[in-house]
């Protein structure tokens, strides 16, 4: 079993002094709820969101590829979240 780790949000938030970007699954019935003017998308579908380190979106598209391609466009370390 691994050992896993506990961050507080705080601590969190100031990783990588702005320089680290989140990647993580996004299902389409939840991405109104990180880009409130996203429009519809059809249920069941799965996305990539690239989010800073508090958690604000910053992208979202439907290959990691893609999102992970641009925080390196944007001189952003991409990590994941499972």
């Amino acid at each position: 079993m691994s050992a896993r780790i506990a961050i507080s949000p705080e601590i969190l938030a100031g990783l990588g002094n702005g320089q680290i970007a989140f990647v993580k699954a996004v299902n389409s019935e939840d991405i109104r709820s990180l880009f409130p003017d996203a429009p519809e998308i059809a249920a069941g579908q799965k996305f990539w969101a690239l989010l800073d380190a508090r958690g604000t979106p910053l992208m979202i598209a439907d290959s990691r590829d893609a999102v992970v391609m641009n925080a390196h466009e944007n001189d952003l370390e991409a990590v994941s979240l499972h």
